[in-house]
């Protein structure tokens, strides 16, 4: 599947997100959080060993640190699903994230972002210009 779409979503007093109905089916097991450049990422399991395992191969060609994947697991948490399709966020990637209230669910294609809303409307007030330049660009 191809994540794509935001989604207005709020967290409750407890951390807790109910995630896009659309989406559940592919986080209902488990899911890995992980920071991401101000925002949240949500991968799930499959997608998330198969990105661990591309840095596994840039360390071996010399092209990042080699304690990268390490890193990345070190930060990452894994959650589980409960019977509504709320996951809990970690304390630490709230805060990280400024996480509060209100929050946009986006698909990133390979993986959902969780965003703090205001910093989201803040970044993609010209979101849809942006995708119009880049066709007109490309030609695509």
């Amino acid at each position: 599947m191809v994540f794509v779409g935001a989604h207005d979503h709020t967290l409750d007093d407890k951390g807790r997100l109910v995630l896009p109905a659309r989406f559940r089916s592919h986080f209902a097991e488990s899911a890995y959080l992980l920071p991401n450049a101000g925002c949240i990422s949500l991968w799930e399991p499959e997608r998330f060993e198969k990105m661990i395992g591309r840095l596994g191969e840039q360390v071996r060609a010399g092209e990042i640190d080699p304690l990268s994947p390490k890193k990345v697991a070190h930060a990452s948490s894994i959650v589980r699903p409960d019977a509504q399709g709320r996951i809990t966020i970690p304390e630490r990637l709230r805060t990280f994230a400024s996480l509060e209230h209100d929050v946009m669910v986006c698909g990133a294609v390979e993986s959902l972002e969780i965003w703090n809303a205001e910093t989201w409307a803040a970044m993609s007030s010209d979101l849809d210009q942006s995708v119009a330049d880049l066709f007109l660009r490309t030609g695509i």
